[in-house]
């Protein structure tokens, strides 16, 4: 080699050329710097860009994990507490049933913290009841309770058809018609799920024909607290029957403008009256009623 570095070589050759150099004989000292400056000393690596924070619209990243946590807890318990609450009021889940934590945590699918938060939400609604002894349940009412109810109802039921007696239109009156139909169709065909779904649309008939939305909303929330003792209502075709009667006379009296009539015949129509109520009493299941705080 003349004790020339061979700068041709390359790859296996420049490795087995490097291993045996101490015994090649250095004659050119510009050979020796070359090999300890090149291979020795290692390169030299360009500085680092300084980081530059970038506005939040350009940045593609994820949104804070610990930020986003408690507001995704809280739509998961909102969402569990709406359709505990939707199945309490339509009696799927009935009065004084006892409610498992593990068991919605783990139909939900989630944690049993927002299952908590979602029944701590419904019991400050008294729509369940958290004991420390019994657990946890579906709230129970009195009896009186119960009756304390119905005739709240059935007196804001009595003003939203003479509102809606005093302030009828021509559509209104065609809207009472159309609603009456779909509720004789259902009584007909004798189909008690079918005249449930047409005797709350009458109702929320009249309840925008009042022209007042804060009665309607009163009505509708007190109707929802009461409608899981409600269960046993238009069960069989005399019900049904009773129920299509006293339709036809509300509708009449409100379409004839007579706010008095209107108003009577609705008060009667919700069972709050001592003949109506011990009818809807006897009715409900007696488990479904609190005895303690009669």
């Amino acid at each position: 080699m003349g004790g020339v570095f061979p700068f041709h070589l390359k790859g296996t050759a420049v490795s087995r050329l490097l291993r045996s150099y101490k015994k090649i004989p250095i004659l050119n000292t510009t050979v020796d710097y070359w090999y300890i400056s090149t291979i020795r000393t290692p390169r030299t690596v360009p500085p680092m860009k300084p980081v530059v924070d970038q506005p939040a619209e350009h940045q593609g990243a994820a949104p804070d994990l610990p930020a986003a946590a408690p507001r995704m807890r809280a739509s998961l318990a909102n969402d569990i507490r709406e359709t505990l609450q939707a199945e309490i009021e339509t009696g799927q889940l009935a009065p004084g049933m006892p409610i498992d934590e593990r068991a919605l945590a783990a139909r939900f699918n989630v944690s049993r913290t927002p299952v908590r938060e979602a029944l701590q939400h419904l019991a400050a609604r008294d729509l369940v009841l958290i004991s420390p002894r019994q657990g946890i349940t579906v709230a129970r009412l009195s009896i009186a309770k119960v009756r304390s109810m119905l005739e709240y109802i059935g007196e804001l039921e009595a003003l939203c058809a003479r509102f809606c007696a005093r302030r009828a239109s021509d559509t209104l009156h065609e809207a009472l018609d159309r609603a009456l139909m779909a509720c004789q169709q259902a009584a007909v065909e004798g189909d008690a799920g079918e005249y449930a779904r047409a005797n709350a649309a009458f109702h929320d008939t009249i309840y925008d024909g009042s022209r007042n939305e804060c009665l309607a909303d009163q009505i509708r929330a007190a109707r929802r607290q009461s409608a899981r003792y409600r269960v046993a209502d238009l069960r069989n075709r005399s019900q049904i029957s009773r129920s299509l009667q006293e339709h036809f006379e509300i509708a009449r009296a409100i379409q004839a403008g007579d706010e008095a009539k209107a108003a009577d015949v609705m008060r009667r129509h919700v069972p709050a009256g001592t003949t109506g109520f011990s009818e809807f009493l006897a009715a409900v299941p007696r488990h479904f009623f609190d005895f303690g705080t009669d």
